[in-house]
């Protein structure tokens, strides 16, 4: 039994290779100011979130009774210094979490994916509506991809 669209998680790898297909160093590395994330510093946060929903998901599994962790998303992305990496790199390990989350959640039963944790915001959430919110926020970022390569093209 399908709890949620796995093919739609999985796939979210391939779609971020093809929105940075043919980018230089210089493309990926760019930024339009210095508080405004560049390709690289976007993909490096699709890794960071990727580890975060891992032990998301995990503590939900377990039973933890703890409020789920939230993230300083720009303190991440500047701290490790995303910019100065690889982006091949980063999307490779991005590939990597995201095969080892599926192999996961291939395995849970629709009571799995029904159980919940409480949030950073306070609010109750299921594997389910984590696994959802993930390939939603790639799709969001999908889109600050291909707004950053606009606003970095040649007019």
């Amino acid at each position: 039994m399908n709890k949620f669209p796995i093919e739609a998680f999985v796939n979210t790898h391939d779609q971020l290779l093809a929105a940075v297909a043919g980018l230089s160093e210089d493309q990926l590395q760019w930024k339009q100011a210095p508080h405004i994330w560049s390709v690289q510093e976007v993909l490096s946060h699709l890794v960071d979130h990727s580890i975060v929903i891992s032990f998301r998901i995990r503590d939900i599994l377990a039973g933890t009774t703890a409020q789920l962790p939230a993230f300083n998303q720009d303190a991440w992305v500047s701290g490790q210094y995303s910019n100065e990496g690889r982006a091949a790199d980063i999307l490779e390990a991005f590939r990597a979490l995201l095969h080892y989350n599926s192999l996961l959640l291939r395995r849970l039963s629709a009571a799995d994916a029904a159980k919940t944790g409480i949030n950073f915001k306070g609010e109750t959430v299921s594997v389910s509506d984590i696994v959802n919110g993930f390939t939603r926020h790639i799709q969001n970022h999908l889109g600050q991809i291909e707004r950053i390569k606009l606003a970095a093209a040649p007019v």
